[in-house]
C-alpha cells in the first residue's frame, strides 16, 4: 500500500493457479461436490470462498430440518408433482425428478458424515411432514467443512472473492478475484468450472433497516455474485421472475415453518379467525399472499395460533429455534411471554433470486451444465427445480461432478495472454484512485434498495408492480451502475463492497426484465403484475429466460421440459 496525491493505491500481486477442477463458493453444494469428485477420482479441486468454509453459505448458522426427503408414501414421481402443483406447473421437471432419486442417499450420506439425524423407537427417521426430516443440524457446515479439508487433492482458498469468469472463445477456462486479506489478485484456470456461490439478497430494502438490516431471511452476504459473472459473460439465465418471499416471524424474522408444521399452527387474523382458504389452495407463496391480503383488508395483524400448546411442545420450540433463530427463543424469554400464551406474529420478507426455494437461476442441462462451456451450476445458483432445499442442493452437486469427472478428459487447460490479465488487474485497481467521488458506497447500496421496493415490487408496495414503475426501475438501476463503477475503495473490505453493489444491480437488471416479460400474475406476491392480474395457462405455461448481449437484456421464451425428457442445450 501506498499513496499517489493523497490517494490511497493497492498495489497487487498476481497469483496463477492451475487446477482440474474450480469451485466457485464453498457451501453446501460446492462442498458436496469436491466430496464427489475426490470419492471417485485423483483429479485436483480448489474450492474458492468469499468466507471461510467452516461457516459460509445459507446454512452457516445450522438447520433444523431437511425439508427435501421422500417420506413414507412418497416417491420420486410425487415428489415432482408436490413440486409442480406448488410452482404452479413451471418447473423443469426433469431436473426435479433427478434431484427427487437422490435425496435420500444424499441425506444418508449426510449421517455417514456425522450429522445427527433424530429417529424414533425403531431405527426410523422422525418426519415432520411427509417430505421433510428432524435433525440436529447447527454443526452441518462444519461437518461438510471438516470432510472436504482432510481431502489431499482439495485446495481451499478461503476469503477469496470471485469476480469473473476468464473466458476464450465461448469457453470457461477459469476465473479471476480477488484475497480480502492481503493484496493478491488469483487468475485460476480449470478444465471445468462449477459455480455454487448461491442466491441474491439485499436487492429490496429489508424488513428491518439501519443496524438491524442484516436480520434477514435468506444470508445476506450471498450477493448474486454467480448470477452476475455468468450474466456479463452471456449465460442464458431462467426464472428470475419467480422471486422467492418468505413468511417469518416478525422482526426476528425466524423460520414459521417450524411452529406451522412442528405443532400444526394454522395462520390466523386479528380476529383468530383462519384465513388462508379464503383465498386459494394453501400452496407456499398464497400462505404470504393471504397474509398480505388480510393486512391490506385491515384483518391484520396476523398470527401462528400458538396460544394454548402444552408445556412440552412450548418447550421444544424454545430449543428448535436456540439451534436455528436464537432471536425468536431470546425474543419470547425477554417479553416474559412465550408462545404458548401468545400467538406469533408473522410477516413476508423483502423478494430474493434464489434456486433453492423457486426456480430462478443459470437455464442448465440434466447434467447441471449451462449454456457457456465447461461451466456448471448448482445449488442456489441453478434454476428450474424449485424446493431443492439442503438435500437438493447436495444431490445437485453430486451430479454435477459426476458429469465433470465423466467429460474432462478431453479438456485442456487454457490460458490468457498477460495483457488481458494486466487490464482486469487495472479495473480493481481503478476504484482506490476515485478520489472525487459524489457517493458513498452505503449511499448507492441505500438507492438501489429504495428502488426496487418502490418500483419494482417490494414491501412497502405489497409486493406489486406494474409496467410504468418497471420501467423506472429499469432507468435508475442502470444509473446506480454507472456510478457504481466511480466509487472508492479505502481498503480490501470497501473492494468487495463495491463489486458486492455491482453485482447484485446485474441481477436487478435482469431481474426488472423478467417481471416485466411474464405479462400475467402466475405466483401471488413473489409476481405480482397489477397491470396482469390473470394467470395465464393458455399463453403462459413457458419459461421466461434470458441472455445479457451488449449492455442489454434479450428475454427468451422457452417450452416446458417433461419429467422424461433428456433436455441438453441445442442453441
Amino acid at each position: 500500500m501506498h499513496f499517489e496525491k493523497g490517494v490511497i493505491v493497492l498495489e497487487f500481486d498476481v497469483r496463477t493457479i492451475d487446477m482440474d477442477i474450480l469451485i466457485i463458493g464453498g457451501g453446501t453444494a460446492g462442498c458436496f461436490s469436491a466430496l464427489t469428485i475426490t470419492d471417485n477420482s485423483n483429479l485436483k479441486v480448489v474450492i474458492a470462498d468469499k468466507a471461510n468454509i467452516k461457516r459460509s453459505g445459507c446454512l452457516a448458522a445450522g438447520v433444523n430440518a431437511l425439508n427435501a426427503y421422500i417420506g413414507k408414501g412418497e416417491t420420486a414421481e410425487s415428489f415432482v408433482e408436490y413440486v409442480k402443483k406448488d410452482a404452479e406447473g413451471i418447473i423443469r421437471e426433469d431436473l426435479v425428478y433427478s434431484i427427487a432419486k437422490r435425496l435420500n442417499e444424499v441425506t444418508k450420506h449426510l449421517e455417514v458424515l456425522g450429522l445427527p439425524i433424530l429417529k424414533d423407537e425403531k431405527g426410523a427417521y422422525v418426519q415432520r411432514g411427509k417430505r421433510s426430516i428432524k435433525i440436529n443440524g447447527e454443526n452441518i457446515k462444519p461437518l461438510l467443512a471438516k470432510a472436504v479439508m482432510e481431502r489431499e487433492n482439495v485446495t481451499v482458498l478461503n476469503h477469496i472473492n470471485i469476480v469473473d469468469y476468464l473466458l476464450q472463445e465461448g469457453h470457461v477456462i477459469g476465473a479471476i478475484g480477488f484475497a480480502l486479506k492481503e493484496n493478491v489478485i488469483y487468475e485460476i484456470y480449470a478444465k471445468k468450472t462449477i459455480c455454487a456461490t448461491g442466491g441474491a439478497s439485499g436487492l429490496y430494502r429489508p424488513n428491518n433497516t439501519t443496524f438491524s438490516r442484516h436480520k434477514m431471511w435468506y444470508c445476506p452476504f450471498n450477493t448474486g455474485a454467480g448470477y452476475a459473472m455468468g450474466i456479463r459473460a452471456g449465460a442464458e439465465m431462467t426464472s428470475f421472475e419467480m422471486r422467492f418471499i418468505a413468511l417469518r416471524c416478525k422482526d426476528t424474522i425466524a423460520p414459521t415453518g417450524t411452529i406451522a408444521q412442528g405443532i400444526e399452527a394454522v395462520q390466523v387474523n386479528a380476529k383468530g379467525e383462519a384465513y388462508v382458504e379464503k383465498y386459494g389452495k394453501p400452496t407456499t407463496h398464497m400462505r404470504l399472499y393471504a397474509t398480505v391480503m388480510e393486512n391490506l383488508k385491515g384483518n391484520g395483524p396476523c398470527f401462528l395460533k400458538t396460544e394454548g400448546i402444552t408445556p412440552e411442545q412450548e418447550k421444544e420450540l424454545y430449543r428448535a429455534y436456540l439451534n436455528m433463530a436464537p432471536a425468536q427463543t431470546l425474543k419470547w424469554l425477554e417479553n416474559n411471554r412465550g408462545p404458548a400464551h401468545e400467538n406469533v406474529e408473522i410477516e413476508g420478507t423483502e423478494p430474493y433470486i434464489v434456486g433453492g426455494h423457486t426456480a430462478s437461476g443459470y437455464w442448465i442441462d440434466g447434467d447441471r451444465k449451462t449454456t457457456l462451456k465447461n461451466l456448471y451450476a448448482i445449488g442456489d445458483v441453478a434454476g428450474g427445480s424449485p424446493k431443492k432445499y439442503v438435500t437438493g442442493c447436495l444431490a445437485e452437486g453430486e451430479i454435477a461432478a459426476i458429469s465433470a469427472l465423466n467429460t474432462i478428459e478431453d479438456v485442456h487447460i487454457r490460458k490468457l495472454d498477460r495483457k488481458e490479465i494486466s487490464e482486469r488487474v487495472a479495473y480493481f485497481s481503478h476504484f482506490f484512485y476515485n478520489n472525487e467521488t459524489l457517493y458513498s458506497i452505503e449511499e448507492v447500496e441505500e438507492a438501489m434498495q429504495k428502488m426496487m421496493d418502490e418500483y419494482a415490487g417490494g414491501i412497502s408496495t405489497a409486493y406489486m408492480y406494474n409496467t410504468t414503475k418497471l420501467g423506472i426501475a429499469e432507468k435508475r438501476i442502470e444509473e446506480l451502475l454507472g456510478i457504481a463503477n466511480t466509487l472508492k475503495a479505502s481498503s480490501l473490505d470497501g473492494l468487495l463492497a463495491i463489486f458486492e453493489i455491482i453485482d447484485r444491480l446485474y441481477v436487478c437488471k435482469v431481474l426488472i426484465k423478467h417481471l416485466e416479460a411474464r405479462k400475467e400474475t402466475r405466483w401471488r406476491c413473489y409476481q405480482e403484475y397489477i397491470d396482469f392480474p390473470q394467470k395465464d395457462n393458455e399463453k403462459w405455461m413457458q419459461y421466461v429466460n434470458s441472455v445479457y448481449k451488449e449492455g442489454g437484456v434479450e428475454i427468451i421464451f422457452r417450452e416446458l421440459v417433461r419429467r422424461d425428457e433428456a433436455y441438453e442445450h441445442k442453441d
